[in-house]
């Protein structure tokens, strides 16, 4: 149970969909009784399906799931809601989304399926601006040279 996946759930459920479950994939035993019995321990008002992966897989099992759903019930909209860690430096995409990553390509090609990123910042992306770069504050001197946050760009003789 990570904060991403509990924000992404209460995200879930602010859309009011008419049915909502919580999904996760058993490649370990001992670590899906934890997550269950976590689950109830918290009282979390989504039902926890596990779907077994007999080959540590956790893309296909979902990507099956999901075409389940659309098989039962073809003429519904499928919304897979999936956490995304905001990361701060390139190499740390290394690290974390990559289960996410490939279940959204996979999903992308499902008809009637819509994938939804709910994006978690990490520490590292904190004060970086909308393309990765630090955030650039003002410049020594721009108090004293009467510069506002919306000219620290200019110079001050220019």
């Amino acid at each position: 149970m990570h904060k991403p996946t509990l924000r992404a759930l209460a995200f879930a459920r602010a859309t009011r969909p008419d049915q909502l479950t919580a999904l996760t994939v058993n490649v370990d035993d001992a670590d899906t009784r934890q997550l269950q019995s976590d689950w109830e321990r918290f009282d979390i008002p989504v039902p926890l399906t596990v779907v077994e992966s007999p080959y540590r897989e956790i893309t296909r099992p979902v990507v099956d799931y999901v075409k389940d759903i659309k098989r039962d019930s073809p003429r519904e909209l499928v919304v897979v809601f999936v956490p995304q860690y905001v990361v701060g430096h390139w190499w740390e995409n290394v690290l974390h989304n990559q289960s996410a990553l490939r279940l959204r390509a996979r999903l992308q090609f499902q008809p009637g399926v819509m994938i939804t990123t709910v994006p978690w910042q990490l520490e590292s992306s904190i004060g970086r601006d909308e393309n990765g770069s630090p955030e650039r504050g003002p410049a020594p001197g721009d108090l004293r040279r009467g510069l506002t946050d919306d000219q620290s760009d200019a110079t001050p003789y220019g």
